[in-house]
């Protein structure tokens, strides 16, 4: 009887043993890979429009989209996906995903990346690198700048929301100078340097040419801004204009 029962209860325990490992696989990290065209069709966004070969978690729910697009934050959804037993490597680094509202603009021209603002931004705000990242988006502008480095510094030219794609047409070179404040205008040549404190009679960005009129003569000349309340006449005012139009300059 003790045999018996001993055999049975290794039966048992040899059972759910061999029941746990054939569940095993269900719980297994199973490889998927982001779409290409990241669309929702009901302000649900589910694992399955997120990725390809989700299976049976296709239908869990990762948030909620309210207006045209959702910014993901993609770490969160890669953490997210674990969870359901699916793995995604994020080869491409993202930082985030947006997805689209079907119908709503198009897809990115073979499925590239493109820069987006990673929070509001208000007009005249100036652009700087924790701004922008490369996303998943709607679709690529036709004006889409080649990089970073051609954003950054820019201001905004209107109000700009998370996850719109930078446009061209949306960006404006900062100004510097505002019509009215206080410049420094410096002069300098062979070794000699002379400042003087003017008014600017315009607004200016880097490299413009503005009038400024000299606080104690009156006399308005025309200097070059170089950067916040400052800027310059003289040999380095042509060097600038030239450097930004050579052929204008070319034979004076």
């Amino acid at each position: 009887m003790l045999f018996r029962s001993l055999s049975r209860r290794a039966l048992a325990v040899a059972a759910a043993v061999a029941a746990l490992f054939a569940a095993a696989p269900a719980l297994a990290d199973t490889p998927v890979t982001l779409n290409a065209d990241l669309v929702d069709s009901a302000g649900r966004v589910t694992l399955g429009e997120i990725f390809d070969g989700a299976g049976a978690a296709s239908e869990v729910v990762v948030a909620q989209r309210v207006g045209p697009t959702v910014v993901l934050d993609a770490d969160a959804v890669q953490a997210h996906a674990r969870r359901y037993g699916l793995e995604w490597g994020n080869p491409q680094g993202l930082r985030r995903l947006i997805v689209r509202a079907e119908g709503f603009g198009a897809p990115a021209r073979h499925g590239r990346d493109v820069l987006t603002y990673t929070h509001n931004m208000t007009a005249g705000e100036i652009i700087q690198p924790s701004d922008l990242v490369w996303s998943k988006t709607a679709g690529e502008p036709v004006d889409a700048p080649p990089g970073v480095d051609a954003v950054v510094g820019m201001a905004a030219r209107r109000p700009v929301r998370e996850g719109d794609a930078v446009q061209g047409h949306d960006l404006t070179p900062a100004l510097v100078i505002k019509a009215g404040e206080t410049v420094m205008v410096t002069y300098a040549d062979d070794g000699v340097t002379l400042t003087l404190e003017a008014k600017a009679m315009a607004n200016a960005a880097v490299g413009d040419t503005i009038n400024v009129q000299n606080t104690a003569s009156k006399k308005v000349i025309e200097a070059v801004a170089i950067g916040a309340g400052q800027a310059v006449v003289g040999p380095e005012a042509m060097r600038i204009k030239t450097d930004r139009n050579p052929a204008q300059f070319a034979y004076r």
